[in-house]
């Protein structure tokens, strides 16, 4: 017991013993905090003794930073203010008076805000004062001094003008107290149409007209697919309607019905392209209006807040007047036409064609696309426009339009120009450009004396519609829609023949032009059905009777296109064309009826760099099994060695042919007369033209040559006329080494020596037989030169001789063949150049001569085994 006592007690001391302790510690502790606090209070009386003074400094430091600070800042917001309006007013809309000049702002760039003077803050600098108006909202002008506000009007009217486009801004002006005055320096506008003034009592008229135009704004051209007109030409890059400004100079007050119209075009007019410029009327507030509160030459703006602003003086005179007259001048001069780029779109061949062909040919005048189709319904299309109207231009736009949107999978170009020039020639490989346009299969261009070219085109059109026919009939179906769904394998691509001046093919009653307009009919009436579609451009339809005397053929075009001054191509009742300003056109796809009417702007497409991208952008796209058109220029001398069929001649055939010029034919190919072992295979050409006669007879022998190999055949030359000389001896540079050379007396002695026996081919080559006739009538032995001939002409053929000659009449050729009664049976085949068809009546006994004018650089050329009437050719050049 007495050890827990113990134990307990000694515990309780040690428990005391350490609480004394820390009970110390905690004294210590106190007192020096105690201490730490008394410093600190000795510091802060002392820190507030001294504070007055020390909080005065800081305060002068710190305002003068402040000053510092600001003065840079308000340089600063300056110069960026300075820079922002440079960016915002650019050009015409900011540029001082002096250096001021017009400075239309680039397409569909949208307009700027407008100086009317300069912020100029001290020690900071000047910033120009700007004011939106075009696009953004209206100007309201409070002043009590007139020339204040005179100057600010005529400043903003002149820099609003300055950066748009010549015609792109209309102004009315209402100034019923100084009746026009305040305006009197624009009024060069006024014979242009861009500026009318309105007299006392007009406000409301003015007003009404200006509510209407919104309406029709946002119901029509809007349509809802658009908030306002700036939106609309930021996303599609064109502006369809002119900004109206509407200048208000004073006046009566508003009655309720104007205040409620001022209302309406406050709030509604700048989405529309509807302006205000008000003074001397009191408007309603609307985030719409900026006011310029006029004191002299300064003024206060309340976009600008309370800064102070130097007004701008006003406008010279001269540049006004100047300025509004070149505008004047400008828009006098007609509409500028619409944008060729707009009818392309972004990407190209995404368009099926198995139902028609649809493409834009220009813009409404509200900025819309107008299109036209060619399909079952309308089938074909008629164009027609005086000289200078821009025909050509709007086949161009249309071509490109449908040839962005369509593959030459879909679609096929025939062009032909019948005018004296290269229109349709840009479409082909040049010797500039290699590219073509991929969709063109053929090309002919100056054919104005080169019918035939356009009958050669009626008759493969019609054969291709025999083609597709066929074919619909094999698939049980009757259009190219059903047929392109029953053989998707097949090539059906819609054909669109194009023929500019198309009346040419059809003037005159001659047989050519009576077939090529009953091939033409049939193609207009069937083939709609089968995709083949034609259109017509003329500059004066009027005088076509070959046309108009079929009221059948031209009922079938009822798409019609007419440019200013059109005549006859539309309803007699519809004089639309005759009010057309330049660039526009009428298209109506109701065959002319008023009702359907269609104003179109058509874009400058004609220009070659217009067409540069977008033909070398389809180029390059082409597929590989497309090649370059057919080319036919009707002023162009074609070349044997570049032409098709000569290039297919190889040593070895059994009926060798001469190749004669070129076919005037859809499909390149060359007139020729096969050399078989029967009776008269012999040909004459027949006229006094040397060159075209020597290069008849050069090509023929050239190309007989290329069908032997060295041995194979026997070429005897007779060259009796001086003029031919050098042709002949070019011609015997590609003949075999071992051919004859003649003269008069060498053929003389030649004809009787010839005796053919069929082992080898016997080419008897003369230039200018007929020179030879005096010699060859001189007896040798029992017989003369030209019974000799005789006998070669009848009989050498089937022994494989042949003679190719060349008589310079043919009357001399009748002589060489026994007299005016001898039969031709001899001469299988001819080539007449300067001979009328009067003069060949004896080929065709039967028949009379036939219907042949001489050209230059064409022959007619007839071939009794193979042909039912001539045809006309295009000898070869000269040049090997």
């Amino acid at each position: 017991m007495p050890d827990v006592r113990t134990s307990v007690v000694e515990t309780i001391r040690t428990y005391l013993s350490r609480a004394r302790v820390a009970a110390r510690l905690r004294q210590e502790e106190a007192k020096a905090d105690l201490a730490a606090a008394q410093g600190r209070l000795d510091r802060v009386r002392q820190a507030a003794a001294q504070r007055p003074a020390r909080a005065a400094a800081e305060r002068d430091r710190r305002l003068a930073d402040l000053d510092e600070r600001h003065t840079a800042t308000l340089a600063d917001l300056t110069r960026k203010a300075a820079l922002a309006a440079s960016m915002r007013a650019p050009g015409a809309a900011g540029a001082v008076w002096e250096q001021w000049h017009p400075t239309p702002a680039a397409r569909a760039e949208p307009p700027d805000l407008l100086r009317v003077g300069e912020v100029r803050v001290p020690r900071a600098g000047t910033a120009p004062a700007l004011v939106p108006l075009l696009d953004r909202g209206h100007v309201a002008l409070v002043d009590n001094v007139q020339v204040g506000g005179d100057a600010v009007v005529a400043g903003l009217l002149l820099r609003a003008l300055g950066r748009a486009a010549p015609g792109q801004i209309e102004i009315t002006g209402y100034d019923p107290e100084r009746l026009g005055g305040g305006l009197a320096g624009f009024a060069p506008l006024a014979p242009a149409g861009l500026l009318t003034f309105v007299g006392p009592g007009g406000l409301t008229p003015l007003l009404d007209g200006l509510v209407d135009h919104v309406r029709r704004i946002n119901e029509t051209v809007l349509a809802g697919d658009y908030a306002s007109l700036a939106e609309m030409a930021a996303e599609t890059g064109r502006r369809p309607e002119p900004w109206r400004v509407a200048v208000l100079l004073g006046g009566d007050e508003p009655s309720r019905h104007e205040r409620a119209q001022l209302d309406r075009i406050l709030r509604t007019g700048a989405a529309c392209g509807v302006h205000l410029i008000v003074r001397g009327i009191t408007v309603a507030a609307h985030r719409t209006v900026q006011v310029v509160h006029i004191d002299g030459d300064r003024a206060e703006i309340s976009g600008c807040g309370p800064l102070p602003v130097h007004l701008d003086p006003p406008p010279p005179a001269e540049l006004v007047t100047t300025t509004c007259r070149r505008i004047a001048d400008r828009v006098s001069m007609g509409p500028t036409p619409a944008v060729f780029r707009d009818l392309i779109p972004e990407l190209t061949w995404t368009e099926h064609s198995a139902a028609g062909l649809t493409a834009p040919v220009g813009l409404s005048p509200e900025g819309r696309e107008v299109e036209v189709t060619l399909a079952d319904y309308p089938p074909h299309a008629l164009i027609a426009g005086p000289s200078g109207t821009g025909k050509t231009n709007l086949i161009y736009a249309w071509m490109g339009a449908l040839a962005a949107r369509y593959s030459p999978d879909e679609l096929a170009f025939y062009l032909l120009d019948f005018k004296e020039g290269v229109s349709f020639a840009r479409f082909a490989p040049g010797k500039r450009d290699p590219s073509w346009l991929p969709h063109v299969r053929l090309v002919g261009v100056n054919v104005n004396t080169d019918r035939e070219f356009g009958l050669a085109l009626m008759r493969f059109l019609g054969g291709e519609l025999r083609r597709r026919a066929d074919a619909a009939k094999e698939h049980e179906v009757t259009k190219l829609s059903e047929l392109r769904h029953e053989d998707p394998e097949g090539h059906w691509p819609r054909i669109v023949a194009v023929i500019d001046e198309f009346q040419i093919l059809l003037t005159g009653r001659d047989a050519l032009a009576q077939e090529a307009a009953t091939l033409l009919e049939d193609l207009a009436r069937r083939g709609r059905s089968q995709g083949i579609h034609l259109i017509l451009a003329s500059q004066d339809v009027s005088g076509i009777e070959a046309l108009w005397g079929r009221p059948a053929l031209v009922a079938q075009f009822t798409l019609r296109i007419a440019l200013p001054k059109a005549r006859r191509i539309l309803h007699e009742a519809n004089l639309a064309a005759e009010t057309l300003p330049r660039h526009h056109a009428v298209v109506n796809a109701d065959s002319g009826a008023p009702d359907a009417n269609r104003v179109v702007r058509i874009p400058a497409a004609s220009d070659r760099r217009v067409w540069s991208d977008l033909q070398h952008r389809l180029w390059q796209d082409r597929p590989t099994w497309l090649g370059p058109p057919r080319l036919f220029d009707g002023d162009a001398v074609p070349r044997l060695a570049e032409a098709p069929d000569f290039g297919k001649l190889t040593p070895g055939a059994a009926d060798p042919v001469v190749l004669l010029g070129e076919s005037i034919d859809v499909q390149a190919r060359s007139a020729r007369m096969p050399l078989t072992r029967s009776p008269g295979r012999n040909l004459a050409v027949l006229g006094t033209r040397v060159d075209e006669a020597c290069a008849v007879l050069a090509a023929a022998a050239r190309s007989l040559a290329r069908q032997h190999a060295d041995g194979d055949a026997r070429f005897s030359v007779a060259c009796l006329d001086p003029d031919a000389a050098a042709t002949a001896a070019s011609l015997r540079l590609d003949l075999p080494a071992d051919t004859g050379w003649y003269d008069t007396e060498g053929l003389a002695a030649l004809l009787p020596s010839i005796e053919p026996d069929g082992s080898r081919p016997h080419y008897l080559i003369i230039f200018a037989a007929d020179a030879a006739a005096s010699r060859l009538a001189v007896k040798t032995g029992a017989r003369t030169g030209h019974d000799h001939l005789r006998r070669l002409l009848n009989t050498g053929p089937e022994r494989r001789t042949h003679v190719l000659g060349w008589w310079r009449g043919v009357n001399r050729l009748r002589d060489d063949l026994g007299g005016p009664g001898s039969r031709t049976d001899a001469i299988g085949a001819w080539v007449a150049l300067d001979v009328q068809g009067s003069d060949l009546t004896g080929f065709f006994p039967q028949q009379g001569g036939p219907a042949w004018y001489p050209r230059p650089w064409r022959a007619l050329f007839f071939d009794r085994a193979r042909h039912r009437i001539p045809e006309v050719v295009i000898p070869y050049g000269l040049s090997r």
